[in-house]
């Protein structure tokens, strides 16, 4: 089978790439924009001819969510444009279509985990690109697999565990709100999560939504006091209130995912995110 990750410079991109090596029995071709650009059409029907290709990985997406509101034609043209290009070539190769999105597709008023069959209400360019591209995969593919996750980290690429870690080393003090609740996530475990689905795609006879996260509900205060703690730096956390870090897009309140449909179908399982926290902090100290 000839895997398609789209991306794959990125996050989760890159923990794919890393785990690859354990999943033999697949080809996998990777790329990121150097080497295939998902926003013209004409290049990607030349690619998915001349590769073969048997599934698609979209690790790819424009995450600057602060950004995107003055940068709202770059943010459609890859949350969007390139996932309908996308899933018009995978419908015309045959090719099956694994989507990553985001929990910003919902408004965050929530007091309950978000299943697949909430109401979408995104609140900003980001969100609502995102939900776009969705939709867009779900008017064109027969069948194919979206997975919204939440609070991505890695050992690679840009992230809060990063930030917190520079931060906390060079102040002896930081504030972090505490009024916004959500599930970290690690890449390496959504990673592991699609890859392990891949043998059991006959399961989908239509597109179906997925959520993904790491078990455990905790705010950015929690989980910035839990890197401090366990990479043992001297600085103390504060909680603050979102207003006193006023930003152009308003950040979901809370951003928790139920999981226990792909727990269910698929029997995939979700690591607390403290243990997944623990075993990428001891990579970025190693």
């Amino acid at each position: 089978m000839n895997i398609l990750v789209t991306g794959s410079n990125g996050q989760l991109g890159s923990e794919i790439k890393l785990l690859s090596h354990a999943f033999p029995q697949y080809n996998f071709i990777f790329t990121d924009i150097a080497e295939l650009d998902i926003t013209s059409k004409e290049k990607v029907s030349v690619f998915f001819e001349e590769n073969k290709i048997d599934l698609i990985i979209n690790a790819a997406a424009y995450t600057a969510v602060d950004k995107a509101e003055s940068d709202k034609e770059n943010a459609i043209l890859v949350n969007s444009t390139a996932v309908k290009i996308l899933s018009e070539a995978s419908e015309r190769y045959n090719a099956f279509f694994i989507h990553t999105s985001t929990d910003y597709v919902f408004d965050g008023n929530g007091k309950k985990p978000y299943t697949e069959n909430d109401n979408v209400s995104p609140q900003s360019i980001y969100g609502s690109s995102k939900l776009s591209g969705e939709i867009e995969m779900q008017k064109i593919c027969r069948k194919g697999i979206i997975v919204r996750t939440a609070w991505l980290y890695s050992f690679f690429g840009n992230n809060f565990v990063k930030t917190i870690l520079r931060v906390g080393k060079e102040r002896g003090e930081l504030k972090v709100v505490n009024d916004q609740i959500g599930s970290p996530t690690y890449a390496a475990d959504l990673a592991k999560a699609i890859l392990d689905i891949i043998p059991q795609i006959d399961k989908i006879d239509k597109v179906e939504l997925f959520h993904y996260s790491n078990e455990g509900n905790i705010t950015w205060f929690d989980f910035a006091k839990a890197i401090i703690e366990i990479s043992g730096i001297k600085c103390i956390v504060n909680p603050v209130s979102s207003s006193e870090f006023p930003t152009p897009v308003t950040r979901p309140a809370y951003s928790v995912l139920d999981k226990s449909k792909i727990k269910s179908i698929f029997g995939i399982e979700v690591p607390f995110w403290k243990e997944s926290l623990e075993i990428c902090l001891a990579k970025l100290l190693a």
